[in-house]
């Protein structure tokens, strides 16, 4: 619960900052990516802060299962109910800004709509895309293990969240940093089943295979320099 609970927090954050900033008749449209990137960030301390040791990512998950500190049933499970709460967040923030998306239809791209859900590329090109999302989550789960070395409850959601912000500004042009399968399929697929206006195709080539697939290799990388370099 605290897994389902700490991932559709964060998505209410992050999915509800690009509601905020792109629909019209929102007190903060067109605040930009700055405005965005700064409340992921802040948004993921707050969740841990509340739901502590939890890893609200399939991607960290699968890192803890092949460090041998998490069984593979429960990383199984750990990643369903993430996903869920990936979905749950981000029907939330479709109820709580739906006068928005009403009076948006017709001033914004269907595309644009479907990507305050979800990550989409800057430039569509699948290996690079994939490489892209590969390095981001490697270099995202591999600090995080750096930094819950502190062992320390007030320093470590601090240290993820400038992590994040730090990942989202310098990293986060190609394809916008999922990092995390819980946080694009998750609101990927509330915005399937939402009953959004002249919907856009949910795009299931490319969250499936970068968002989906590369944060998993990301997190294989993450284990091996964890092992051999951290002395995890």
């Amino acid at each position: 619960m605290a897994e389902f609970m700490g991932t559709a927090l964060m998505i209410l954050f992050g999915v509800g900052v690009h509601a905020g900033t792109v629909l019209h008749d929102t007190k903060y449209h067109g605040s930009g990516h700055l405005f965005a990137i700064t409340t992921w960030a802040f948004g993921i301390s707050i969740a841990l802060f509340i739901f502590g040791n939890v890893t609200i990512n399939p991607a960290m998950a699968f890192c803890m299962y092949l460090l041998g500190k998490m069984s593979f049933i429960t990383f199984i499970e750990t990643s369903i109910f993430q996903i869920a709460g990936g979905i749950v967040g981000a029907v939330i923030v479709y109820i709580m800004y739906a006068d928005s998306f009403k009076n948006s239809y017709d001033k914004i791209d269907p595309v644009t709509i479907r990507n305050i859900f979800s990550t989409s590329p800057a430039v569509r090109n699948l290996p690079r895309n994939f490489f892209v999302e590969f390095i981001d989550t490697f270099i995202f789960l591999t600090s995080i293990l750096a930094i819950s070395r502190a062992n320390s409850p007030e320093v470590v959601p601090i240290g993820v969240g400038l992590l994040v912000w730090a990942i989202g500004m310098g990293l986060g042009g190609p394809t916008g940093f999922a990092m995390n399968q819980a946080r694009d399929l998750g609101p990927r697929i509330a915005h399937a089943i939402l009953p959004i206006q002249n919907k856009a195709e949910s795009d299931w080539q490319y969250g499936l295979l970068v968002p989906g697939i590369a944060p998993f290799f990301g997190a294989v990388a993450t284990a091996l320099f964890a092992k051999f370099y951290l002395g995890i």
